[in-house]
């Protein structure tokens, strides 16, 4: 059964569609106004597995706050919601990923419990038109609305560009083992749910 979600959400700032399939190669339609993000979010879906059609109309005339956080909420949402109550996955990933001399890490645990540790800072303001700052509100959004434990470190590099990618690609990584089906069907828990 093919594994898959839609979610729309209007609000005054922003109007998100995003259609997530967990099996499909990774295929990617990605439109949010802001370049870079674009580029971070077809890598997510290409190195995950997980194809996304993600398009978002924000107010991007106050800055890309509202855009970048309402994807990360609505692409959580989506996401939870084509894993169905969790069962029959391998729930855990992790992936170290080098960009040239950027190194980045993540470990996740599609749990129901969500929570985010996020270790590393940028140099610069600004990658293109993508506030550095929101890659942690990105992954905040993301993981509260998923139900996903998310560790993620930027370990060292120079270039922003490459360490903001190298993260982007690690948890793209670390999902693409946690979503993957168990043989089974099992929910990997002493609880018996997640």
């Amino acid at each position: 059964m093919l594994r898959t979600a839609t979610v729309n959400r209007v609000t005054k700032e922003t109007q998100i569609d995003v259609t997530v399939t967990l099996d499909n190669k990774g295929i990617s339609e990605i439109s949010t106004g802001i370049g870079f993000f674009d580029h971070m979010l077809t890598a997510l879906s290409k190195h995950s597995g997980i194809s996304m059609n993600i398009h978002c109309k924000g107010d991007l005339h106050v800055d890309g706050h509202h855009t970048v956080e309402d994807t990360g909420i609505v692409l959580g949402q989506a996401l939870n919601q084509a894993l169905k109550d969790k069962s029959g996955i391998a729930r855990y990933g992790s992936a170290y990923i080098p960009m040239d001399e950027a190194l980045s890490f993540c470990s996740l645990d599609i749990s129901n419990r969500p929570f985010l540790v996020f270790m590393g800072e940028f140099t610069n303001q600004m990658i293109g038109e993508f506030d550095t700052c929101l890659t942690e509100e990105f992954f905040r959004a993301f993981c509260f609305n998923a139900g996903i434990t998310l560790h993620l470190n930027m370990i060292y590099g120079k270039n922003d560009h490459h360490k903001c990618e190298a993260l982007f690609k690690a948890v793209a990584h670390a999902l693409k083992m946690a979503v993957a089906e168990n043989k089974d069907g099992s929910t990997l828990s002493t609880k018996g749910v997640l």
